[in-house]
């Protein structure tokens, strides 16, 4: 199981925030590309960086993600308000992977012809949800699609590469949502990252029993509840 560190980027500063709320952010570093290579040299197997400003539509990361990008040598997956074209393809050149959550579920011609363009390991799916609905648009607006239904489809068109957030538990310390995890992981032929909630290395064995391809690392990693290093001890 891959072991992701989040990097969650809010004017230039590393954030996390609580349930995806703006309004409570708690702000961990002003320098991200040192918090990059520091878990790069702590033994991450990929960084995940999320441009909330973009998310949020209160501007963008862009050059900061493009310098982190050169300065580290493990896979990055980029997240975060890539609703257009272009960028998405731009930033498809210089990570390792795009990850797409509104554009997916509101624009499917522009996604099947990135799926044409890129590959599908190429790109991730973002289904966020709050207790198997998916929500869209920096997590503020309920979609009533329901979470295994959409993630079916999206097998159908020949996706395979899944991040799944219960939102409720994002930025918690409450522990990973296993039920939602479990339907998800037990559809064929995907890789599901697992993501929300996750507070101490119990929480991490719990989520590589229920199959999951990776799991994301954000507010326990930088409070020190846990190590990237004990939790490749799992992996």
């Amino acid at each position: 199981m891959k072991i992701i560190p989040a990097i969650d980027l809010m004017n230039e500063k590393v954030v996390r925030l609580y349930k995806g709320d703006p309004n409570q952010k708690t702000v961990y570093s002003d320098n991200p590309i040192e918090i990059a290579k520091r878990w790069e040299s702590n033994g991450a197997d990929m960084l995940h960086l999320v441009d909330l400003d973009a998310t949020l539509g209160m501007g963008s990361n862009l050059l900061l993600i493009k310098k982190i990008i050169k300065e580290i040598s493990i896979p990055i997956q980029v997240a975060g308000g890539l609703r257009d074209e272009s960028i998405i393809v731009d930033m498809a050149k210089i990570s390792s992977r795009v990850v797409l959550g509104t554009l997916a579920f509101r624009d499917k011609l522009t996604l099947k012809k990135l799926l044409s363009d890129l590959g599908s390991q190429k790109i991730v799916i973002s289904v966020d949800h709050k207790d198997g609905e998916i929500v869209i648009n920096g997590w503020q607006k309920r979609t009533g699609i329901q979470l295994i239904k959409a993630m079916q489809e999206f097998i159908t068109m020949g996706f395979s590469e899944f991040l799944l957030t219960n939102v409720s538990r994002d930025g918690t310390l409450n522990g990973p949502d296993l039920k939602f995890l479990e339907q998800a992981c037990q559809l064929n032929n995907v890789n599901v990252i697992a993501s929300g909630g996750i507070s101490n290395i119990t929480d991490v064995q719990n989520v590589k029993q229920k199959n999951a391809f990776g799991v994301i690392l954000g507010k326990a990693l930088y409070e020190n509840k846990i190590s990237i290093e004990e939790a490749k001890q799992l992996s």
